[in-house]
């Protein structure tokens, strides 16, 4: 018998000074059986950090992700239902990478484990020829403090200012400074 995913509801308040942004938005994240929370929070804060005000098809979602491989974790498609923005969370290999970069105007790849650093020394060069493609670094230290606000139930606010990210809730707060890797 299949194990069946853990449904979580997250209300996220995100003030983001950096980019003008401001919005509410109430989330319904399925925790996979293979996924772990700290991989479910990243993914509600990579949402946050790059959702808009756009409506509709255009709007940034969660996708089947980690149970799919013709999905990313986070996408935005346009009313046509071509994708605008492709999100990986991870270490993707460089297959996945070409597919996604022509699939995608735009790819973004989230390392969120101290381990990626020997990934992205070994996938730099391979990954530089995509001229859509951005990383995302952020520090385990910082993320896993995520862990600790996740709750079945969840409200977050996320603010933003000079590109650092302030998470709180009831359960306490973090900070997480994201770093864009240039190739």
């Amino acid at each position: 018998m299949a194990i069946n995913s853990t449904v979580y509801k997250a209300s996220i308040q995100v003030s983001d000074m950096d980019r003008n942004h401001y919005q509410s938005y109430d989330l319904t994240v399925a925790l996979h059986p293979s996924e772990t929370i700290l991989r479910m929070m990243v993914r509600l804060l990579v949402f946050s950090m790059l959702a808009d005000e756009k409506e509709g098809d255009e709007q940034l979602s969660f996708t089947k992700g980690i149970s799919t491989e013709e999905e990313p974790d986070l996408w935005q498609k346009n009313f046509s239902d071509e994708v605008l923005l492709w999100v990986e969370l991870g270490q993707p290999d460089e297959k996945r990478m070409r597919k996604a970069c022509g699939r995608s105007k735009s790819v973004v790849i989230v390392n969120y484990h101290d381990k990626s650093e020997v990934w992205w020394k070994e996938m730099k060069s391979k990954l530089s020829r995509f001229s859509n493609l951005r990383t995302l670094s952020l520090k385990e230290e910082q993320v896993t403090a995520l862990e600790a606000l996740c709750e079945r139930t969840m409200q977050l606010n996320v603010t933003v200012q000079d590109g650092e990210f302030w998470v709180s809730s009831d359960n306490g707060s973090c900070t997480i400074r994201p770093e864009w890797r240039s190739f």
